[in-house]
């Protein structure tokens, strides 16, 4: 059953960029946005990473952490961090476990073809943990803005 507005964010211990975890536990007290893309250094996946790098000043004005997650390995996300110096954590899920829990690791189609793979998807959790938007299926141009509002407009 895929998560909603007003669900807890299910629990994750995930390896991160550059060593370290991410965590779930770690984010209590801040608001956090979970960002949820198919994969490292692909354009339109380099072009919300920017966005997103871009506005970092203003998410962290707003006590908003920015998390990126792909199923892509903590080196290919180390490799990606150092091309574009992005600023943020990137959690590596390569078993699927957190994708799956959140409901963005689904079947997709291209030319016809079925293969799963990760919905792009956004999550805005508040202080504790709580969903208060998603937005599914995301067009980058201009998302990462949209999402800085709502963490602003988020007490």
């Amino acid at each position: 059953m895929p998560l909603d507005t007003g669900d807890q964010a299910p629990d994750f211990d995930l390896p991160g960029a550059g060593g370290g975890a991410v965590r779930l536990a770690d984010l209590a007290g801040r608001k956090a946005v979970l960002y949820f893309y198919p994969k490292d250094d692909t354009s339109g996946c380099t072009l919300e990473a920017q966005e997103f790098n871009t506005l970092r000043e203003a998410f962290a004005a707003a006590d908003t952490i920015v998390i990126g997650v792909s199923p892509d390995s903590v080196k290919s996300h180390d490799k990606f961090r150092a091309k574009y110096d992005l600023a943020f954590p990137l959690a590596s899920d390569e078993t699927k476990a957190m994708l799956e829990a959140y409901g963005v690791w689904v079947e997709k189609s291209m030319y016809g073809r079925k293969y799963m793979g990760v919905e792009r998807t956004t999550m805005l959790l508040d202080r504790t943990g709580g969903i208060v938007r998603i937005w599914r299926k995301v067009k980058v141009p201009g998302h990462a803005e949209e999402v800085l509002a709502a963490a602003q407009a988020q007490a």
